[in-house]
């Protein structure tokens, strides 16, 4: 049954590409004018046998281009732009990025495909078992690329989150000395690359964007939207309101300083109180029988040796 649905297959595609192959209707018709109208047959016949092995073969790639697009590049303007700014969060910023991290996906993809299926054909698998090890290994293999940049995503995003009281403590010093925002920023940045590097490159982008002329209020969005952290939109638009309202940024930069660090320890005493609830499965499945075996199994073993040698106890 397995070898006759392959044959059937195999001889469907086969007749598909004899059949794109064959020239059209049209075709013979725009011959006969023109050997009606005096042309050469045998050059015209060879002319439009090349005609039609073009148009075919271009008929095949603008009818797969649509979808293997699809499965790889993103179509439309809004998916690339979600991509690159997936990319920007992780903090690849190269221009390659989206080339590298799209070929990735396919190079993957491919080479989970050819193992399982190598795999399946040494092995002796069935026919739907091979198809459904393949199907499933060409998604896992193009899914890959995708968690990996999540994880890298949401790495980056704590890193920042982090960062940012010990960054606007020292922004404070810096605006208190008497530097402007502009150059507080700067400087902060330039002073946090070794201790935070992904917030001192998200600063230090900001303060190039407004150094070639965009507006400051602008250039914070921008890095707010490239961090992706709810901290870091509300750290932009307290200095924006702060400006906007003529308050002390001083002082609104230290209330937010504060804010952050207790937000960073509430999360550090809730992930402490889950310790004990996540520890719960580990000591019922290895320790709990771990400790039952070492309580319980000399008493058992002394039982055993009683029984055996005074088999009355046992009536």
């Amino acid at each position: 049954m397995e070898l006759a649905l392959i044959a059937v297959m195999l001889a469907a595609s086969a007749a598909t590409v004899i059949y794109s192959l064959m020239p059209r209707r049209e075709d013979q018709r725009d011959t006969v004018r023109r050997r009606l109208a005096g042309g050469r047959g045998a050059d015209e016949q060879k002319e439009l046998a090349a005609k039609a092995k073009s148009l075919a073969a271009e008929s095949l790639v603008k009818k797969a281009r649509p979808a293997l697009d699809r499965l790889v590049m993103p179509i439309s303007d809004e998916e690339q732009t979600a991509l690159r700014s997936k990319l920007a969060s992780a903090g690849f910023r190269n221009q390659n990025a989206q080339t590298i991290f799209l070929a990735s996906k396919s190079i993957i993809g491919v080479a989970a495909l050819l193992i399982v299926a190598v795999a399946g054909v040494t092995g002796g698998w069935q026919f739907s078992s091979l198809m459904g090890g393949v199907a499933f290994a060409a998604g896992v293999g193009f899914m890959l690329p995708n968690m990996w940049l999540g994880m890298a995503t949401s790495a980056r995003k704590e890193k920042i989150r982090n960062g940012l009281p010990d960054t606007l403590d020292l922004m404070v010093v810096s605006v208190e000395s008497g530097l402007a925002l502009d150059a507080a920023i700067k400087r902060v940045g330039e002073e946090m690359a070794l201790v935070h590097a992904d917030l001192s490159d998200e600063m230090r982008i900001a303060t190039m964007e407004a150094q070639m002329g965009i507006p400051r209020g602008e250039a914070l969005e921008n890095m707010g939207r490239r961090c992706g952290l709810d901290e870091v939109r509300s750290l932009v638009s307290v200095i924006l309101q702060a400006e906007k309202f003529g308050t002390s940024i001083a002082k609104a930069l230290r209330n937010q300083a504060d804010s952050l660090r207790t937000k960073r320890r509430q999360a550090a005493e809730e992930r402490a109180q889950k310790t004990a609830v996540k520890l719960m499965l580990p000591l019922v499945i290895f320790i709990f029988p771990a400790m039952g075996v070492v309580l319980a199994g000399p008493a058992a073993i002394k039982m055993m040796q009683a029984a055996k040698d005074n088999p009355a106890l046992i009536k």
